[in-house]
């Protein structure tokens, strides 16, 4: 592993307030792909916009299979139409990011927001409840783009992780909020309550457009565009001292490599830029193959399948809520010690064990019709939340963090962009295919999902270099020292004759 490198400076008042801000972008991502899946549990909800699914729950149960309840094309293109549009508009971002900086894809990011789920809340007819979904993706595609990003360039390269990871929390927190408005609102009478699920998005989706003209721009952005003196001044107010010359006489060398570039999604496909691009792909869609979906969109519905009632199975999506809150929370405190690679084997462990048990329990005791007793079916709540703490302290928060970290600058908008599409084609991709899936496969399904946990456990294991300690300008160098990727990287002309053996 490349050396670690010691920067002058300390976690500031002034950037952790920043940051903070910044990651409210995850909230408002955890909270819309989480509250979609609890809403379309509801019955007012389904009765009005889906009224197919309403009689299969009810009127045709004895005849429908415990697995095929909610298989609806359109039903699922509610929860994920917003990932379609957040992948287009992620490459919409990229040159807004590049030109304007970073905060400035956060302010319309946090724009769109507003007026999405203000619009998901007034929905008369299932059009306009689309429409407003796919006005979240393009807020996400904006957000997701830049606020990873604004995270690692400003955080300290020692404390990189914690305050990416914090992203995640945002997002844990998110769908965490969502689950418990989703619990009390289809307690209101008069069947409206699904209104202010999709309509409270709007209210840290207000903090973060009103805040982000206000937030600082990045040293790393101020450089790319040419603002050298303003770059040193802002990376000594967030590192709190005036001697930062060695972090800054990196960014001025990353900066020029960056102006070099003119075509950067060309750029990337260079052969020593051949490790970032794989990573860009492979990352984002190992993520979304670890079954995460049976949690964020279709918790509520895929308890309801093995018999609870709504209310417990809305209740069920809160408890694993907190198990994903606390174990992301946890993470923050050992990314930067133990390392990303520990924690993809430490989560990769605790989310294949559960996906095979819970596969095996429905497979012998959950028939086509009736349902679960409430001792399985307490195992099953158990055994879900024991995998989601392993996305959250794994995949959930380091697949964000891991493709932040590893772009040189030169390409980073364009890579970021590429891991976003990607994470969003994948994600859309399984969300709208798992009820189908979930009706055809049964059972089975958990097992599919187990086997690509080994997969990537064995990938991030043999390809995956560590970026502990290492600063973003020195990134280059773990690509140089791997036995696998230094085949690639050292054949560039700037290293031509200098490559480093490895391991």
């Amino acid at each position: 592993m490349s050396e670690a490198v010691d920067y002058n400076g300390k976690i500031t008042r002034f950037v952790l307030l920043s940051s903070v801000i910044a990651a409210t972008g995850g909230l408002i991502f955890g909270y819309g792909t989480g509250v979609a899946g609890g809403v379309a549990s509801m019955e007012p909800f389904l009765k009005k916009f889906f009224p197919g699914i309403y009689r299969k729950m009810n009127e045709e149960k004895e005849t429908t299979s415990n697995y095929c309840k909610f298989d609806s094309q359109v039903l699922t293109f509610f929860t994920s139409a917003l990932l379609i549009s957040g992948l287009i508009a992620t490459f919409f971002a990229s040159p807004v990011t590049r030109a304007l900086g970073r905060k400035a894809s956060i302010f319309i990011g946090g724009l769109v927001f507003v007026v999405g789920s203000v619009l998901g809340g007034a929905a008369e007819n299932v059009y306009m409840l689309i429409f407003s979904r796919l006005l979240l993706g393009i807020g996400f595609g904006f957000t997701n783009q830049s606020v990873p990003l604004y995270l690692s360039e400003m955080a300290p390269p020692q404390y990189r992780g914690a305050f990416n990871f914090g992203f995640q929390l945002c997002v844990a927190n998110g769908g965490l909020l969502s689950s418990l408005v989703n619990y009390g609102t289809q307690k209101i009478k008069g069947g409206w309550g699904w209104r202010l699920s999709l309509a409270l998005t709007a209210a840290p989706a207000s903090i973060l457009a009103i805040s982000a003209p206000f937030l600082p721009e990045t040293p790393n952005s101020l450089m790319q565009r040419g603002n050298q003196e303003r770059s040193k001044k802002m990376l000594q107010k967030i590192r709190g001292t005036n001697d930062v010359q060695a972090e800054f006489d990196d960014l001025i060398a990353a900066s020029n490599a960056s102006e070099t570039v003119n075509y950067p999604f060309k750029k990337i496909l260079q052969r020593k830029y051949r490790p970032q691009l794989v990573m860009s792909v492979a990352i984002p869609f190992f993520q979304q193959v670890t079954g995460i979906n049976l949690v964020a969109f279709y918790a509520p519905m895929l308890f309801l399948t093995i018999g609870s009632g709504v209310s417990a199975s809305l209740m069920s999506s809160v408890f694993i809520g907190v198990a994903g809150n606390l174990t992301t929370f946890l993470s923050l405190f050992v990314v930067d010690k133990l390392g990303r690679k520990a924690l993809f084997h430490i989560g990769g462990l605790l989310m294949f064990a559960p996906l095979m048990i819970i596969g095996g329990i429905m497979a012998a005791k959950l028939g086509d019709q009736g349902g679960l007793s409430q001792g399985y079916g307490i195992a099953i709540l158990i055994f879900t939340c024991v995998y989601t703490a392993g996305f959250a302290l794994s995949w959930g928060p380091l697949a964000w963090l891991v493709t932040s970290e590893i772009f040189p600058l030169e390409i980073r908008s364009a890579a970021q962009s590429i891991n976003v599409a990607v994470s969003f084609l994948c994600t859309f991709i399984i969300a709208q295919t798992f009820l189908a899936l979930l009706c055809h496969l049964k059972a089975a399904l958990f097992f599919f999902f187990a086997a690509w946990v080994v997969v990537m456990t064995a990938f991030v294991y043999i390809f995956l270099p560590e970026t502990k300690d290492v600063p973003l300008e020195k990134m280059e160098k773990i690509w140089r020292e791997h036995w696998f990727w230094k085949r690639f990287v050292g054949d560039g002309e700037e290293y031509e004759g200098n490559k480093t053996q490895g391991p």
